[in-house]
């Protein structure tokens, strides 16, 4: 199948190829700001099943939690604060995957350092000295909020740095950590979809329990679908029927339609779906120390069950799914 992870273009404002070379060396400090193996760490995993028996792919891009002491120590935060962007535990909350037959990629870089839920130059200039590429995306919401490839600010708009980046800092970054990311994930729905004619991608994320002051709290899930073109309505009604059925209270693309992930990958016509799914925090850690609460194992159970389901419901053919509520 041709995916559209190639064609980067697609949201960026330049031709790729003239980007300068890139020198992972180059950035401040006495030592390269990333090495091969993320500072003696894998950049991120690939829990790969016995045999892939299921059209999915499962992914956690924002559960990361290794926090090399040179980025801690080029932060204004401390090592509590900085972890307010973090997808906490996701990646552990949906390890079954890979015992059901489904891959799950997650990331071990942590989101205030790299988020590859974005396009791939959606950078703020302000944020960085020397020459800034002509290619790079300033303009999007998600930069003016302080939340592009390269963040800002962490939750609650608290500045990550106390000071202005190299600009070889942030292409480091995109080129050792985000290109490879995505090649990886590329790479498993190409297998998916070649091997069974479709593949849907489950991006998993969590979000803060408590919505903004004077709005109502948020639901014990979101499911975004990019308003209806990144999956089928019979896919989305399905998982949101589930999670309905296991008790939880779930909303639809709000507030959360999904990110780049999902409107990138999500080609339903192609026979590729993605959906996003947002798990509130409350369910299962405690947002103020950040520990796991007496809730996380039921959750973990739940989600088993849920992917289970979910899962299971496509061994009749993908096609009868697809139609059933159309």
């Amino acid at each position: 199948m041709d995916l559209p992870a190639g064609n980067w273009q697609h949201s960026v404002r330049s031709d790729l190829s003239a980007k300068p070379p890139v020198d992972p060396g180059a950035a401040s400090g006495s030592e390269p700001l990333i090495d091969n193996s993320f500072f003696g760490h894998p950049p991120f995993e690939i829990g790969v099943p016995e045999e892939q028996i299921v059209p999915f792919v499962f992914n956690s891009p924002h559960s990361g939690r290794v926090y090399p002491e040179t980025f801690l120590s080029a932060s204004r935060l401390n090592e509590h604060s900085i972890r307010r962007s973090e997808d906490y535990y996701v990646d552990e909350l949906f390890a079954a995957a890979t015992d059901l037959g489904a891959p799950l990629l997650s990331a071990q870089f942590p989101r205030a350092f790299l988020d590859v839920n974005r396009e791939p130059y959606e950078l703020d200039p302000r944020m960085f000295e020397g020459n800034v590429p002509a290619f790079i995306n300033s303009s999007s919401m998600r930069v003016a909020g302080g939340l592009g490839t390269i963040p800002r600010l962490v939750a609650e708009n608290m500045e990550i740095y106390g000071h202005r980046l190299p600009i070889k800092d942030a292409l480091t970054r995109i080129e050792a950590l985000y290109r490879p990311y995505h090649d990886s994930l590329r790479r498993l729905l190409v297998k998916t979809h070649g091997r069974f004619g479709y593949g849907v991608l489950v991006d998993c994320h969590s979000m803060p329990a408590n919505a903004q002051a004077g709005a109502r709290n948020r639901p014990d899930f979101v499911i975004g679908d990019r308003y209806g073109t990144s999956a089928t309505e019979a896919l989305s009604q399905l998982t949101i029927g589930i999670l309905e059925d296991l008790g939880y209270s779930v909303s639809r693309n709000k507030p959360y339609a999904g990110g780049f992930i999902t409107e990138h990958y999500g080609r339903p016509g192609r026979g590729l779906h993605a959906i996003q799914i947002e798990i509130n925090r409350g369910l299962y850690v405690d947002e103020r120390t950040l520990e796991k609460t007496a809730g996380f194992a039921a959750l973990q159970a739940d989600l088993t069950t849920f992917m289970t389901q979910l899962t299971e419901s496509f061994a009749g053919g993908f096609s009868d799914i697809a139609h059933a509520a159309e």
